[in-house]
């Protein structure tokens, strides 16, 4: 056996170690000890609350914040300063891509933004936490995932719930038959949303506001609302309504369940925007079928109080934002934060005790230090999949005609999961006073899906397929080939 010398071994070992400092940072595997620059971008809201998240997570450093208005931007970075903690600080996304040592993007931008940030993000190295829905269209979250894997990315969906230790015990229990058969699982979003007001004209941007950088990808078109934040989701050229806001956690816990790992078959919605006349354009009360086989997932969607100008909201078996898992011998309600199993009776069996997913920052660090897309609990083909039956649901909603109560009853007839939810409907609406002879809900068609494709298939096709993907606007564009 050949021996090295000690003036050998160290001539190697600084070789070694000058090649590790070439490599660029996101092709080297992270030690324990090894600091994790993270950078955040849209910060108003929940990107403000990921800053914290991610500050508290051991062995992360937030080196860098990005938004497009100038105030929130600087509100955060002042926080840093009274810490007396060095943060960099940008308006245009595409500079802070430039910085080499950050190591993940985390986005928390309005939706039409998701899809680009975390494609650019890939293609520049870095690893990314995308917030739900991770896609603003179909055609476009797939591109995620072709980058993910191109660039060898660890690309988390922000689905939280898939960290609620609650229901990582919940889920596992009722898939190992201690309930029965699954029957079918419901997603519920009974959520309180009021009107955003109706303007007469084009309203002021804030002068804070880079609006070409907000707008990104999106249509830049005149501001037809009184807020130009948060009530985006509400309008379809950045957002997806509530069915892609908060019903994308509970639509992504209910094909979990259903150990769904594709796209359902074909997909059926109704609803509208009901209760007010104002600039919204999503609807504000809906209801979903997917058939999945052999159980099928059924949405609802209620933004309206129980009653008029009441306060308190409608729940379905004690559950108001989460979701009821029906199988032969019992079912699960609850949501984020745990919930219980029951008999048929309605008799308490199991607790399942939640913790809202808060450990969902953590698992992205911990799969970016191990590099292996299977510790993930949300991996981005997971998000993009639920993201796209949000968008489904949608898009039958959009092709949708107006129709009597009566004739929508008669549509639906012979779906006894989805006539339970419309009739339920029915009484919710008559006890807000909503006159259906005035404002009439729309029924969409029943839309089949290629789920290998991601394309619309047989009638109404045509219609359906032209909401996959959007005009790019130069030279926010994601490309066809990522």
């Amino acid at each position: 056996m050949s021996k090295i010398s000690r003036r050998d071994f160290i001539r190697g070992s600084m070789a070694a170690g000058v090649t590790m400092a070439l490599l660029p940072p996101h092709s080297r595997v992270r030690g324990a000890n090894d600091d994790i620059r993270v950078a955040i971008v849209g910060i108003r809201s929940k990107g403000r609350a990921h800053i914290g998240d991610f500050l508290a997570v051991p062995g992360v450093r937030v080196v860098a914040l990005c938004d497009a208005d100038r105030n929130i931007l600087d509100r955060e970075v002042n926080k840093f300063m009274r810490r007396d903690e060095k943060v960099d600080a940008y308006v245009d996304y595409r500079k802070l891509l430039d910085d080499k040592s950050i190591d993940a993007v985390v986005t928390a931008t309005p939706n039409h933004w998701h899809t680009l940030i975390a494609v650019w993000a890939c293609q520049a190295g870095k690893d990314v936490y995308v917030e739900k829905p991770v896609s603003h269209e179909i055609w476009e979250g797939r591109k995620i995932v072709e980058a993910a894997r191109k660039y060898k990315r660890i690309v988390q969906a922000g689905t939280q719930n898939r960290s609620d230790v609650g229901l990582r015990e919940a889920i596992p229990y009722i898939q190992q038959g201690n309930l029965g058969k699954v029957l079918w699982v419901r997603g519920l979003c009974y959520n309180r949303r009021d009107s955003i007001g109706k303007v007469d004209g084009p309203q002021p941007i804030p002068e804070s506001v880079d609006y070409n950088l907000w707008c990104g990808p999106a249509d830049m078109k005149p501001l037809m609302r009184r807020s130009l934040h948060y009530d985006w989701h509400w309008v379809w050229n950045s957002g997806n309504g509530d069915i892609g806001n908060q019903g994308a956690h509970e639509m992504d816990v209910s094909r979990w369940a259903l150990d769904q790992k594709g796209l359902a078959p074909s997909v059926i919605s109704l609803g509208g925007r009901l209760g007010y006349d104002d600039d919204a354009e999503t609807a504000n009360t809906q209801i979903v079928f997917f058939d999945y086989k052999p159980a099928p997932l059924i949405f609802e969607l209620r933004g309206l109080p129980s009653q008029k100008d009441g306060k308190s909201m409608d729940d379905y078996r004690g559950t108001r934002v989460g979701n009821c898992i029906q199988c032969e011998d019992g079912y699960f309600a609850g949501g984020r934060g745990g919930g219980w199993a029951y008999d048929n009776d309605g008799n308490k069996i199991k607790q399942f005790k939640g913790d809202g997913g808060g450990g969902h920052q953590a698992n992205f660090i911990n799969a970016m230090r191990s590099r292996k897309v299977k510790d993930l609990h949300a991996d981005i083909e997971e998000g993009h999949i639920s993201a796209t039956l949000s968008h489904m649901a949608n898009i039958s909603y959009r092709l949708g005609l107006k129709k009597s109560a009566d004739e929508i009853k008669e549509t639906i007839k012979d779906n006894k999961e989805m006539t339970d939810a419309y009739e339920r409907l029915l009484a919710h609406l008559e006890a807000n006073e909503i006159d259906l002879t005035k404002t009439p809900l729309a029924v969409g068609p029943m839309l089949t899906m290629d789920t290998k494709k991601e394309v619309f298939v047989g009638e109404h096709s045509d219609s359906a397929n032209m909401y996959l993907k959007r005009n790019y606007r130069e030279p926010f564009v994601v490309p066809d080939k990522v």
